[in-house]
């Protein structure tokens, strides 16, 4: 067992940042460079006790402060894109954790796969916006793109038991289906941040579990599974579990399915993307199936939550359009995090601002980028009207 792996985590503060360093503690792993926006105060902590070689923090100002308060160390502090840029290429990780949340990780991903290190990607909103450029570059630079999601990784270690692509019959991808399960649409008017902030099975950062009480999370998961396993939409499933104990399965074409089961705990797909191929012992509690006893299965709501069915749209239809769903997601989140816009104000402003996208195919880093700035001005423009603002 190789315990003498180099890991480089970018987005260290956040939840999945934590976690992985979590991991890298009980295994005694060495951290080469760190990343974060805001939260100088835990990143100064980092560094003290891992001793990176470097870190980077987005935002310029805070990147100040912080060099001034480690100024004793032997750590260099870089600052804004460049500087996230320069983390996740310049090091000696075998792997670089991406963990950033949205579409600031997209350089800072392509420039670790130019520089030849493996992916841990947590950033699903790199292979949403911009999964054709990121996988044909991966590609080229045999560079393995090792999937942090659980469900995900989930779908990789079924994988593993058969290589044959053409063996694939259909990925079976679960939903915990948020706290909002069984609701109605008119169920959906006044729920606040804070109701939608309670999510029953998994400890995640804001963002992403807003994500998950409008089953847009999964959509987005479903546009990354086709560009992390080479599969057509049609070839995956959803089904609403839960439980959240089966992470995923697949079905293979002799009807067979393979899952993968554990406890609701993110250190176990951080680890075994950090371990692979190889499996290091856990700190987290085994699964007693005889305690849950039930595993059920729902097909999803689709017509209460409709990001779910925007999001296969917009694979379907390709090109910039999925990277303007995930931009006008990420604005109508804050946006609703901030009591600006109701939940369902929500939904409806994204599918607007969607509709209103004229694609780029082929796109290239540029048009990716270009379609988030517009997107995001087009939902804030259609957030000043008060049929969004109804039920905050």
């Amino acid at each position: 067992m190789n315990l003498n792996k180099v890991i480089s985590v970018i987005g260290s503060t956040g939840s999945i940042g934590l976690q992985s360093l979590d991991i890298a503690r009980k295994h005694n792993l060495k951290i080469s460079t760190l990343a974060a926006n805001t939260n100088i105060k835990l990143l100064e902590e980092q560094i003290r006790e891992f001793n990176p070689t470097s870190v980077a923090v987005y935002n310029e100002d805070f990147a100040k402060e912080l060099k001034e308060n480690v100024k004793d160390t032997p750590t260099k502090i870089v600052s804004g894109m460049d500087g996230l840029c320069h983390v996740a290429s310049q090091n000696n990780a075998d792997l670089v954790i991406t963990s950033l949340v949205g579409m600031v990780g997209i350089l800072p991903t392509i420039e670790a796969i130019k520089a030849k290190k493996n992916i841990g990607l947590a950033n699903k909103e790199t292979l949403v916006t911009a999964g054709e450029i990121i996988t044909k570059l991966a590609k080229e630079k045999n560079v393995s793109i090792l999937p942090v999601d659980s469900e995900h990784s989930a779908i990789f270690q079924c994988l593993n038991s058969n290589k044959n692509k053409s063996d694939i019959k259909k990925i079976l991808l679960t939903a915990s289906g948020g706290p909002f399960f069984g609701m109605s649409a008119s169920d959906l008017k006044n729920i606040t941040p804070e109701k939608a902030l309670k999510h029953p099975n998994w400890d995640m950062g804001a963002k992403i579990t807003i994500d998950s009480a409008t089953l847009i999370n999964k959509g987005l998961e479903f546009i990354e599974a086709i560009w992390l396993f080479d599969v057509k939409p049609e070839q995956i499933e959803i089904l609403v579990h839960r439980e959240s104990v089966v992470h995923s399965m697949v079905e293979f074409v002799d009807n067979s399915v393979i899952a993968q089961l554990g406890v609701p705990d993110m250190r176990i797909p951080i680890q075994y993307a950090i371990s692979y191929p190889e499996r290091f012992e856990s700190c987290v509690s085994e699964l007693d199936l005889l305690k849950i006893q039930n595993l059920s299965f729902y097909a999803p709501d689709e017509k209460v939550f409709t990001l779910l069915p925007l999001c296969k749209k917009a694979i379907s239809v390709g090109g910039t359009m999925p990277c303007a769903v995930n931009a006008a997601n990420e604005e109508a989140v804050k946006l609703f995090l901030n009591k600006k816009i109701s939940f369902l104000g929500l939904f409806n402003i994204i599918e607007k601002a969607v509709i209103s996208h004229k694609v780029t195919y082929n796109p290239k880093v540029f048009d990716i980028i270009n379609t988030e700035k517009i997107i995001r001005n087009k939902v804030l423009e259609l957030s000043q009207s008060l049929e969004f603002k109804e039920s905050i």
